[in-house]
């Protein structure tokens, strides 16, 4: 069996554009540049969460089985766990232009454990 690797945050970070897509899904790191011009909702939605965490946006968008079973061949490792820890404290702008004001002001500091505010 092979070791998982492990990605910090500044490492995916680096992988942020549309020839080098890297995403975190549910604290796993996906490497999405091969799939993106495949992606039924097409590449800019991909391009605009890559190098950051797009659970929130993967979730609201209700994928099926099918898409989560296929994401399993994009996976290449696991955030790192001081990552893990401090994933509230990191947002995307794109994530951040589409949570509520309740929550750009502060109100829901725990919107990632809430499904609204």
């Amino acid at each position: 069996m092979s070791e998982v690797k492990v990605f910090t945050l500044e490492e995916v970070k680096k992988h942020n554009k549309a020839d080098d897509l890297w995403v975190v899904i549910h604290d796993k790191v996906y490497d999405l540049t091969q799939f993106s011009q495949e992606h039924p909702g097409g590449s800019t939605v991909l391009e605009e969460q890559s190098g950051g965490y797009a659970t929130e946006p993967f979730e609201d968008v209700g994928h099926s089985e099918d898409a989560r079973e296929m994401m399993q061949q994009y996976y290449i490792g696991d955030i790192a766990v001081k990552d893990k820890e401090n994933r509230l404290k990191f947002t995307s702008p794109f994530t951040m232009k589409s949570k509520n004001a309740s929550f750009q002001i502060g109100l829901c500091t725990l919107y990632e454990q809430w499904f609204s505010c």
